[in-house]
């Protein structure tokens, strides 16, 4: 039996009037789909004139409608503009009154890190979510305070000395280095298994990252979630298309862009986004082909479907950079296939 299931881009709601609409062109097949997941980048919360923390995206809780419109059955928290106590609660409380699950976030640190399983027709899916894009004071859930589920990773800096310019002329920028911290990975690597033992179609979605490239601690991290027993990697924050690696035969997405986004930080309109939606055939409780479209927003903000032929620099892009982390896709002119992976 043939089940279908979504991954979607980010969607965050700031600077939207209405929620009515947005999504009446995309959200047929994702009403009809077995299992939809995106990233909610923003909170369900009415920001008060008293409020103290406003670093984060807020919007009426009423805009959760939106959700249920696009089709959507399970929203991870975990990213960096949900944030806030009374923040986070209301809107985990606005997604418990739509009936829509949720991962990444809560009143407890216990809460926020723990997954959910959801069946449908007999498969059970199952999610966790985790940032390492995070503010270092009161975002990090705690045993006493609401807040996301984290991950680490650092950073250093070295001279570029394989580059025969920097040995004698300054300020040749210096290489830049991540790795993943190990108390971090290891508690993500003992997550990732628990929850293998529950579900059959395992997704660990994480939300990190800095532009285009893929550094170093998320594969190291994504390779930990396969290790582990992710059937499937699912990451976002640059807004943007990254590449896609097959590791050990599971796909791991570094970076689906938006699904819905039209304001940004300090207010700035976000209009020229190109985002990523995967369509996942499960079979018979197993990740078969994945099919992949691209997304736009209109002038109305609405989000459409769009054929990967339209914007040939992005599918450029995705093909060769995937092609050389092991992912070959299918050019199928409206589509890119990902093939089911070898067991």
């Amino acid at each position: 039996m043939q089940q279908t299931f979504y991954l979607l881009g980010d969607i965050n709601f700031r600077g939207v009037e209405q929620a009515e609409g947005l999504f009446e062109h995309v959200g047929e097949p994702l009403r009809d789909a077995d299992m939809v997941f995106a990233n909610l980048e923003c909170c369900l919360y009415d920001l008060p004139d008293s409020a103290r923390e406003r670093r984060g995206f807020y919007v009426h809780p009423a805009m959760g409608d939106a959700l249920l419109q696009a089709g959507v059955q399970l929203v991870g928290c975990a990213n960096n503009v949900n944030i806030g106590h009374e923040a986070i609660g209301s809107s985990l409380a606005a997604l418990d009154r739509l009936g829509i699950p949720h991962v990444g976030a809560g009143l407890s640190d216990s809460l926020a890190r723990a997954p959910q399983v959801l069946e449908r027709a007999g498969v059970r899916y199952g999610f966790l979510q985790r940032t390492a894009v995070f503010w270092p004071d009161g975002h990090e859930a705690t045993d006493e305070h609401a807040g996301v589920a984290v991950i680490r990773g650092h950073t250093a800096y070295r001279p570029a000395f394989e580059q025969q310019a920097a040995r004698t002329r300054p300020g040749v920028p210096p290489q830049v280095l991540t790795w993943a911290d190990p108390e971090s990975l290891e508690r993500f690597r003992e997550e990732v298994a628990q929850l293998r033992e529950q579900a059959d179609v395992v997704v660990a979605s994480l939300h990190w990252g800095y532009r285009r490239e893929v550094l170093n601690y998320q594969r190291e991290y994504a390779h930990a979630a396969v290790q582990a027993g992710a059937d499937i990697v699912f990451g976002h924050g640059p807004h943007m298309i990254l590449p896609i690696e097959v590791y050990r035969g599971k796909p791991i997405f570094y970076g689906g862009g938006n699904f819905s986004f039209q304001m940004a930080h300090h207010g700035d309109a976000h209009t020229d986004w190109v985002g990523m939606t995967a369509c996942v055939r499960v079979e018979d409780g197993k990740v078969g082909d994945i099919e992949l479209s691209f997304t736009q927003r209109n002038e109305a903000n609405q989000t459409l479907r769009c054929p990967v032929r339209e914007f040939p620099l992005e599918r450029d892009l995705l093909l060769s950079a995937s092609r050389a982390l092991g992912a070959s896709l299918r050019d199928e002119g409206d589509i890119l296939v990902l093939p089911r992976q070898a067991a």
